[in-house]
């Protein structure tokens, strides 16, 4: 207040003075801030800011004395062979982005990342890694791209990416690895939120196909498989023939670094010529339909590459629109965008339209139906009833040559047959056998029939004389009489043992 009293010339004075004051006090703290920055900067390294570049230096070792805000470290084209837990002393809890690239790092601890908790990128390309050990990098929990690319990797631990959940980008190409990491893919439990995963320029031969169908069209987009030697055979070419038809990018921009070897050949040939009647002459490939029957309940996938799709749209075949249209409760697109058909009916056969919108840009899927005429359980119940008739007609005709052929003889009846026989004649026996008739009676009668024969002309059926009857022709039917079966017991056939006597 003693300043109201004095002359507004001197008020002035004082005023100015003080701004001056000011003035010079913010550009001491400047200076000093800049000062103690530039004190904190790594010999020879070049500091702007946050970022902190030691690259093309020859260093044999990390500088220790790191400042604690740096967000950025560039170390790559250097001379660095090991990684070790205490490579920094202090926690750089800033750092962001690190770069060992272009160096002869052959050793890296578990333990490497612990004073690095939010680093996002991590880049380890163009070194000399040969394993992936165990749980390497789980303590990166925040890491969203790696470069692995360019090393002499062979070996990774299945570990080796656990509690990774934020990793989207993982460049593994250009390495000795010979076994797909299907762990890596597998459910997407591993590493959820992966959409890209470079395995190009490996060592590998064959591939999961089954499960690879099975992946998510977002995922396969950025999965990329070229230059290996992988062994050919239809499936692969039906992998790839599909993923060129989804227009891809992971096949669209590799093409003619998709190759395969032949089994029988040494020369490697492109995998989509493997339809042609020179290599394995495989079938050509169409897009599957989606299958159902009536009364099922059918989901149908939008299968999009556009990953974290905002809006998916459906459009039947009768160019009705979900999810506008709520009031047919049949039909309801789920919170995945998938559409969901209750109750199938014939009606619902055809092509359907999903229209997936993203920021990024926009797709367009259609998926064809086919509705069978039938109940799932219908062809069933048809082949049960064909099968249980073919059974019932084999065992009738089985039961009937069981009753042609194997039927048992009832002798009974034999007997009163042997009864009637013994007063016949003994010409009744067979002409060929060499048993003797022990019938007196039938000899009494054929004494009588040649006394019959020489006596004079034979009677007719009706007691008629035939005049034409010599004695002669008598005689000669009597031998062409049919034969009559004689005693079972002494019967004889022209099977029999005993040597014939004529």
């Amino acid at each position: 207040m003693w300043l109201w009293y004095l002359a507004p010339g001197q008020r002035l004075g004082l005023s100015c003075g003080k701004v001056w004051l000011l003035v010079l006090l913010l550009l001491g703290c400047g200076l000093a801030r800049e000062r103690g920055s530039i004190l904190n900067c790594p010999p020879k390294c070049v500091c702007a800011s946050n970022i902190i570049s030691c690259s093309k230096l020859g260093l044999g070792v990390i500088p220790t004395k790191l400042p604690r805000f740096t967000a950025i470290l560039d170390l790559s084209h250097n001379n660095l062979t090991r990684l070790r837990a205490d490579w920094t002393p202090t926690r750089l809890s800033h750092l962001h982005s690190l770069l060992l690239n272009h160096n002869a790092l052959g050793f890296i601890s578990t333990e490497a990342f612990c004073h690095v908790p939010h680093l996002r990128y991590l880049d380890l390309s163009s070194n000399s890694i040969k394993v992936l050990e165990e749980l390497l990098f789980s303590q990166l929990q925040e890491l969203e791209v790696l470069l692995l690319y360019n090393n002499q990797i062979t070996q990774m631990d299945r570990s080796a990416f656990d509690d990774m959940a934020r990793l989207q980008k993982l460049y593994l190409s250009q390495n000795q690895i010979s076994r797909f990491p299907m762990e890596l893919v597998k459910d997407r439990a591993k590493l959820p939120n992966l959409a890209l995963l470079d395995l190009s320029a490996n060592k590998i031969k064959g591939l999961p196909v089954t499960a690879l169908k099975g992946l998510p069209a977002w995922m396969k987009n950025g999965l990329y498989l070229h230059s290996n030697p992988l062994s050919c055979d239809c499936g692969l070419y039906e992998l790839f023939t599909h993923w060129h038809a989804r227009q891809l990018s992971s096949v669209v921009d590799f093409r003619e670094e998709l190759v395969c070897s032949l089994p029988l050949a040494k020369r490697s040939v492109s995998v989509f010529t493997l339809n042609s009647q020179d290599s394995l002459n495989c079938s050509e490939f169409k897009e599957h339909m989606l299958e159902a029957y009536l009364g099922d309940t059918l989901t149908i996938n939008c299968d999009t590459k556009v990953r974290g799709a905002t809006t998916r749209e459906w459009v039947t075949p009768n160019n009705r629109r979900f999810p506008e249209e709520t009031a047919n409760s049949t039909i309801t697109v789920l919170g995945n965008g998938s559409l969901q058909i209750r109750l199938v009916r014939v009606e619902d056969m055809g092509t359907y339209t999903c229209y997936a919108v993203s920021q990024a840009f926009n797709e367009t899927l259609y998926v064809d139906v086919m509705v069978h005429n039938f109940t799932q359980h219908g062809p069933h119940d048809t082949l049960n009833t064909a099968y249980t008739t073919l059974v019932g007609c084999i065992l009738s005709v089985i039961l009937v040559l069981i009753y042609l052929y194997l039927t048992p003889c009832h002798c009974c009846c034999r007997s009163n047959e042997k009864l009637a026989a013994q007063p016949e004649d003994s010409i009744n026996s067979s002409m060929l056998s060499t048993t003797p008739n022990h019938n007196p009676e039938a000899a009494g009668r054929k004494g009588s029939l040649s006394h019959l024969a020489a006596s004079g002309p034979m009677q007719d059926q009706n007691g008629k004389v035939k005049p034409n009857n010599t004695p002669e022709q008598v005689a000669r039917r009597a031998q062409k009489a049919p034969r009559k079966m004689s005693d079972p017991d002494s019967v004889s056939s022209v099977f029999s043992d005993t040597p014939i006597v004529v």
